[in-house]
């Protein structure tokens, strides 16, 4: 299927090879795993268990969204704005530049149409309907972060994209063309032509892969985004690592911090970060306006769909967090936002369980996590 993506070859090929991060037949996590992180006493979920287990995993009503066209027109005061369009998808407009990170509109995070984790509902607003985007960031290869549908239609109005090391060949495959994609390794920026906008790959603890047998064969990395007068930080997926304190030295600080708090499962507490490590990342990185991103659309594990927001919601003012919370499609500017709604809260309120899908509808081994 063509959803798979491309192999890297070639020049592109050699080029990973060379990074310190390649180990031989694919990339790697060099820092060493903190204490704590991964609980050895708790087995990897069955894919029983990732289809049915725990309660409330999707939400039972609409989640509250805003059509943002009317706000996109007039630009931000502040220089800053950034509106969430579901998961790790969000449009920034940093000192009139927009880029649009990890965008995925497609139905479902998965290589099919018809089987695999579903949306919870339809993003606020369509690619069509976006106005012109002069960047794309893509963290990683994940169904949940570079989906092929989007990539398609994206590559339809020759917008440049960043993006790691190898993620390029899916790009390409996808009909991207060579000159309008950069890849970085970590550490290594770029500066968007005619404008005022700085993009830099930064360390993650994660993983990449589209199927069984290519794991790794591509790089993750955090991005940031910085111009003369702000700067962006983008987690992408990752688990906690004290790198984030080298990148606040070398990269920050930051007005804005994106952090991923969904799809945490104690077997896996080493490759994505949850609500509590998300804020101790937040205070490695230098602290910032805090977005949380990764949660919301999909359901990735088997914790509640709401628990990331209740639990922040109650962390987030211990730890001195500004939490920024918007609804879907709820452009916000950091410098001018005031507290936080739990709108969230009213979703469950009077509607009916959604029917489960079918097992047999997933493949019966899937690498742990997913995405």
């Amino acid at each position: 299927m063509k959803s798979l993506g491309g192999k890297p070859e070639g020049a592109r090929l050699e080029r990973m090879k060379a990074s310190p991060r390649w180990a031989g037949a694919g990339f790697r996590n060099l820092h060493p795993v903190l204490p704590g992180l991964r609980d050895p006493n708790v087995p990897m979920p069955t894919l029983a268990e990732f289809l049915c287990g725990g309660d409330r995993r999707t939400p039972l009503g609409p989640l509250p969204s805003m059509n943002p066209r009317e706000a996109w027109r007039r630009m931000p005061a502040s220089g800053l704005r950034a509106t969430w369009l579901g998961h790790s998808t969000v449009l920034l407009e940093i000192d009139g530049v927009r880029v649009l990170t990890d965008p995925v509109w497609g139905p479902r995070a998965s290589p099919s149409t018809l089987a695999g984790p579903k949306r919870f509902q339809p993003v606020p607003v369509g690619l069509g309907a976006l106005p012109p985007i002069d960047l794309v960031v893509v963290s990683h290869d994940h169904y949940d972060h570079l989906d092929y549908p989007t990539i398609r239609e994206l590559a339809k109005f020759d917008v440049p994209f960043v993006t790691s090391l190898g993620v390029g060949a899916h790009l390409e495959r996808w009909g991207v063309r060579p000159e309008r994609i950069v890849e970085l390794d970590w550490w290594e920026s770029h500066t968007l032509p005619n404008a005022d906008l700085t993009v830099s790959a930064a360390p993650s603890q994660h993983f990449s892969g589209r199927w069984l047998h290519n794991r790794n064969g591509t790089l993750w990395s955090s991005i940031v985004l910085r111009s003369e007068k702000h700067a962006v930080f983008f987690s992408g997926d990752t688990g906690l690592t004290t790198e984030y304190r080298t990148i606040r030295e070398r990269l920050g600080p930051f007005d804005l911090v994106m952090l991923e708090v969904g799809g945490l499962h104690p077997s896996w507490g080493d490759m994505h970060l949850g609500p509590e490590n998300a804020l101790k990342a937040l205070a490695l990185l230098g602290g910032g306006a805090f977005l949380p991103v990764h949660w919301g659309t999909f359901s990735l594990a088997m914790h509640a769909w709401d628990q990331p927001a209740e639990a922040l919601l109650e962390l987030g003012p211990r730890a001195g967090a500004q939490l920024l919370m918007p609804r879907l499609g709820e452009p916000v500017e950091p410098a001018r936002a005031n507290g936080v709604e739990p709108w969230w809260r009213g979703v469950d309120a009077g509607a009916q369980a959604p029917r489960a899908e079918a097992a047999a509808t997933l493949p019966k081994a899937m690498p742990w996590p997913i995405d």
